[in-house]
């Protein structure tokens, strides 16, 4: 009997086209990954990872540093990770409850070497065999995986990008699901350090973990084909008392890039505040409110949702990124957030701090969410004569089913580069968009490095 990582890798080898759509948001996707790795650049979880391996670091090697310098594989996907994830405006992968992309293009681009080339086709075929090997990992675990403490972005994602790690290097199927089950070995991240400098690690070491799994695998190392399923493996140990495991997994004719997408954030902020901002968004155009109308603002979320949001009174700008007062406070102030809401000043603001207290997040109970996948989060204002409004959201803006546009993906790219690098060319963008033709991406990414 077969196992379920050879069925999975045997199924991801089988897919040899990618539709037009899906090589079109592969693409879309690896580029806003890019602006929110430039993006994250200066943020001290980015300073701590390039201090502590600072040694490792020159001008010259393999690994392209998206803050400057070569390095190992390694440290190249540690540092462009960390970069990815660190401000939080990096994408979200519902089937992975992860931010697929922080981990796949960081360890993507970790394994290009000038003496390789590697074309911009090849290169988004390994991004969309490693979001659909996530999407298969965490079909089995999730959402018990998730909502009991896990960060999917250091465990199933590191898992499945080892998948997307290895096509890109060549491995056959054997090879693939044996760097998946390394990965498996390697697969960690409690989401108790939300709203810390460990939390953007957490795609750092992804990465990382993710390179080494392929590059040890398709050098002779292996570990058992069935460490998913047996007693003692990843659905024991990790998957939760509701995990439903693999029995009814199966490869769609459609990619998972087609039917479920992935999330492009709208706001720089934790994506389980993004539908109660975006309904509070929806309510203030409809009713042309403003602060003064508020007596407050109850938000009804997902249990994980909460859990997620541990700061009501945050005291710096990681902890605010993760709180939903804080966020709803902003929202309710201006017409949109920016990456400069999140800066140390910001917090102080007055009006922000006045507001916050009449903000409350409460969550679905277990017995409310059994049974359902997904739920909306549901916003409901009492303005000061009395008067109640409620709006509710199921998808956030940057879904699928509420796509940003192709204007609002330019300008937050730019918003990226400018916050990370302060100037760019007005011609980095249409490059990038040209990925899926460009015969060599490290050629493409000398070009990024030398516009921006």
């Amino acid at each position: 009997m077969t196992t379920i990582l050879f069925d999975i890798a045997r199924q991801l080898s089988a897919r040899t086209e990618f539709s037009s759509l899906a090589m079109e948001r592969a693409r879309d996707a690896v580029i806003d990954t890019l602006g929110c790795m430039m993006a994250g650049t200066k943020d001290p979880s980015v300073a701590a990872v390039t201090a502590a391996f600072g040694n490792e670091i020159s001008a010259s090697g393999s690994g392209w540093l998206v803050t400057g310098g070569y390095a190992s594989p390694s440290v190249a996907a540690l540092v462009n990770g960390t970069a990815a994830h660190a401000l939080d405006f990096d994408d979200n992968f519902h089937p992975a409850r992860a931010h697929a992309s922080a981990v796949l293009v960081p360890a993507l681009l970790a394994t290009l070497h000038p003496q390789r080339p590697i074309g911009g086709k090849q290169f988004l075929e390994a991004y969309l065999t490693g979001l659909e090997a996530q999407a298969a990992v965490g079909f089995g675990v999730n959402p018990s995986h998730y909502n009991r403490g896990w960060h999917g972005t250091s465990t199933v994602g590191a898992i499945g990008t080892a998948a997307g790690v290895a096509r890109l290097l060549g491995a056959n199927t054997e090879e693939t699901a044996q760097a998946m089950s390394l990965a498996t070995s390697m697969a960690s991240g409690p989401k108790g350090q939300f709203g810390t400098l460990a939390k953007p690690l957490h795609a750092g070491i992804a990465a990382r973990n993710a390179v080494e799994a392929a590059l040890l695998a398709m050098s002779g190392s292996g570990g058992r084909l069935d460490i998913l399923e047996r007693p003692q493996g990843f659905l024991d140990l990790f998957g939760g008392g509701e995990a439903r495991g693999w029995a009814d997994w199966r490869r769609d004719e459609a990619h998972v890039i087609e039917t479920r997408g992935l999330v492009t954030k709208r706001h720089p902020c934790c994506a389980s505040t993004h539908r109660a901002i975006d309904a509070l968004f929806d309510l203030k155009q409809e009713h042309r409110l403003s602060a003064g109308d508020i007596d407050r603002i109850d938000v009804k979320v997902g249990i994980s949702a909460a859990r997620n949001l541990a700061y009501p009174r945050p005291e710096n700008e990681m902890q605010a990124r993760f709180s939903m007062p804080y966020c709803l406070a902003r929202a309710m102030l201006q017409d949109t957030l920016s990456l400069s809401d999140f800066a140390p000043a910001a917090l102080r603001q007055a009006d922000v701090l006045a507001l916050m207290p009449r903000i409350e997040m409460r969550s679905y109970t277990s017995g409310e969410e059994y049974g359902h996948d997904r739920l909306p989060h549901v916003l409901t204002v009492t303005l000061r004569d009395g008067t109640g409004l409620k709006s509710q959201r199921l998808h956030a803006k940057g879904s699928i089913e509420a796509p940003l546009d192709a204007s609002q993906r330019r300008s937050k790219f730019f918003d990226c580069v400018y916050w990370g690098f302060g100037h760019a060319t007005d011609d980095l963008y249409d490059n990038l968009l040209d990925l899926s033709l460009s015969s060599s991406v490290l050629n493409l990414l000398n070009l990024f490095a030398a516009s921006s």
